[in-house]
């Protein structure tokens, strides 16, 4: 079937069945070729963060869902290289700062409860703080607090509202089967999550 798409779509890429954050890289490969192309994926979250990508590069795109794919056909001509307009996260692009990285959804180990309890206070607390986190980051298990239904959603929320990145590992939620109830923040992916871990942000770790 892959040979009768590449006869239809030019540069295919076909990017289905590979984990996160393979087809990111692929598309972030192909768009500095500056040639077009088309992406194919087989799941929302791929999706998702293939629009993100393309989003970002203010690149055009046109999406066509089929029976054994989703193809993702791309206007790579138009892309400037990251030398000219480099894209750069908010926690690569501030002067000083830190990010908060949670990869459960308690805090501590030793009494899941008790960490339910200490988690909420933390989220709360940091509300509070002068400097705000650049970025607050969710992966495995911490995705759940970004959901709905999670006890410190307000708090993210108001994090959010003065500038604060809420990022939610797209594989993670896909996992929970929790990616249409995220609450608050944007669905993310491992390559985007690895460029804020790298920065020169202090990282926190509750």
């Amino acid at each position: 079937m892959i040979y009768e798409y590449m006869e239809q779509y030019k540069n295919l890429i076909d990017a289905r069945g590979l984990a996160c954050p393979q087809p990111v890289i692929l598309t972030k490969k192909a768009l500095k070729n500056g040639e077009n192309f088309t992406a194919a994926v087989d799941n929302e979250t791929a999706r998702k963060n293939i629009e993100m990508v393309l989003k970002k590069a203010d690149t055009d795109y046109t999406v066509d869902e089929k029976q054994d794919g989703i193809f993702i056909s791309v206007n790579a001509l138009q892309y400037e290289q990251p030398a000219q307009t480099p894209h750069r996260s908010p926690a690569e692009s501030a002067e000083t700062g830190y990010i908060v990285v949670v990869p459960r959804e308690t805090m501590g180990s030793g009494d899941d409860e008790l960490g339910g309890v200490l988690i909420r206070g933390f989220f709360h607390a940091l509300t509070e703080q002068e400097e705000k986190p650049a970025a607050v980051i969710f992966y495995n298990g911490g995705v759940k607090l970004a959901v709905e239904g999670s006890p410190v959603v307000e708090d993210l929320t108001a994090l959010q509202s003065v500038g604060t990145e809420i990022v939610s590992c797209g594989t993670c939620l896909n996992h929970f089967e929790l990616t249409d109830r995220l609450a608050v923040g944007e669905v993310s992916n491992m390559y985007t999550i690895i460029e804020y871990l790298i920065s020169d942000m202090r990282t926190v770790k509750p």
